[in-house]
């Protein structure tokens, strides 16, 4: 293990904060995409999740993930300037983008109390367990596939750990709850709930945008593993989604606004060891499944996933995983190191986790407490049935 320098720590809390401004382009991409009535439980959704995050992550799961607490005496969890503290926090934005991920699938019909629970349970034990295995080298999984396969699972920043995982925890929530009242009518007939708020959804994709050179570039966790290569890859990704989400999307500013972040999430896992070039073709490939992906999920399938979160982390993530194992290749200008084997099978261990761990817990928790909001409250709307105020009282001021 390399020395641990003071520069170090503010290195990787400088990419902790950056992370954890992601989370309020969470909230306003999901204020802008939900209807005026959701908008208030939109933003308190996603900071009442990261406290809870906060709160499972310390006590289990960053102890499932990695096998440290933080129990003992001051002096011996600050040593090296309190880089494993920092570490925690850094690692800890990425398990709360788990709940963050969820909320904008499950947005206008989900209770608020029961969600908190499955926060805990998904970040307690769903998520960390799938990260050691990943990134902890966990039950020998990694060892045998570099015996067999040629090379671990790699996953530099979470394609898969991330995002693959809380898309497809996402799905199986969506599956438990069922569709908004009155979005499908039995006729076969598709009601549409238009954005409230482009400025809004806009605001949250930028700030998305911008935060994620923290979760890529950081997730070195030291100085001297710094790369400008994870840097560039990450824009040219995110350039790539932009691009083939505003052609096939036809203009629509919703897929134009979530194309970039659609080509963040696959570059991910990759975007240390590909070429620009090939970070570019990823993205755009990103882009226009999230445009088709969503269309067919919300049209076809008739799944109500009301930002896409399914299509853009779930299936963008899991692209990520695989395309890793292309585009990370050196005939295609990649660095190696990488096998196609093992990149298929662990984003599918990491999907199977997800979907499964996701589908146990909402399932539990639906059949014990009830997840959903009943026909009155979400006609009312969750911002006046769960927190007794919409986004802009004034207007239904009576005196």
């Amino acid at each position: 293990m390399t020395a641990i320098s003071p520069n170090d720590v503010l290195f990787l809390l400088l990419g902790a904060v950056m992370i954890l401004a992601m989370h309020a382009g969470f909230a306003f991409l999901e204020l802008g995409t939900v209807r005026k009535k959701n908008q208030v439980n939109a933003l308190v959704k996603i900071l009442t999740d990261f406290a809870v995050s906060a709160i499972a992550y310390f006590f289990v799961g960053y102890s499932v993930a990695y096998g440290v607490n933080f129990f003992g005496d001051v002096q011996h969890i600050s040593q090296h300037s309190g880089y494993e503290l920092v570490k925690f926090f850094f690692l800890l934005t990425f398990a709360a983008a788990i709940p963050a991920i969820v909320s904008g699938g499950i947005a206008e019909r989900a209770k608020f109390h029961p969600q908190s629970a499955a926060t805990f349970l998904l970040v307690g034990l769903v998520y960390p367990f799938f990260e050691g295995i990943a990134w902890n080298g966990h039950f020998g999984v990694q060892d045998w596939l570099a015996a067999n396969l040629g090379a671990p699972f790699h996953d530099f920043a979470g394609s898969v750990v991330v995002h693959a995982v809380g898309g497809w925890i996402g799905l199986a929530a969506v599956l438990h709850l069922g569709a908004r009242r009155g979005r499908y009518s039995k006729e076969g007939r598709i009601a549409a709930h238009p954005p409230s708020s482009i400025p809004f959804l806009a605001l949250g994709a930028w700030i998305l945008i911008v935060g994620w050179f923290g979760f890529n570039v950081m997730s070195a966790q030291k100085v001297a593993g710094i790369s400008g290569l994870v840097a560039i890859n990450s824009l040219m990704a995110m350039v790539g989604g932009t691009l083939t989400a505003m052609w096939l999307g036809k203009n629509d500013p919703g897929f134009i606004h979530n194309g970039p972040l659609a080509g963040l999430v696959a570059v991910c896992a990759g975007s240390d060891i590909m070429h620009p070039a090939g970070a570019l073709v990823v993205g755009g490939i990103a882009g226009a499944m999230f445009v088709w992906l969503f269309t067919l999920t919300q049209n076809r399938w008739k799944i109500d996933d009301v930002l896409g979160v399914w299509p853009l982390h779930g299936l963008c993530g899991a692209w990520g995983g695989v395309a890793a194992g292309i585009f990370g290749q050196h005939w295609l200008g990649g660095a190696g190191g990488v096998s196609l084997g093992s990149q298929l099978l662990g984003t599918l261990a990491g999907i199977a986790v997800g979907f499964g761990g996701g589908y146990l817990v909402y399932g539990l928790l639906k059949k014990t407490v009830g997840i959903r909001l009943s026909d009155e409250e979400e006609f009312n709307g969750a911002d006046l049935s769960i927190h007794q105020i919409t986004a802009t009282p004034e207007r239904e001021a009576n005196w």
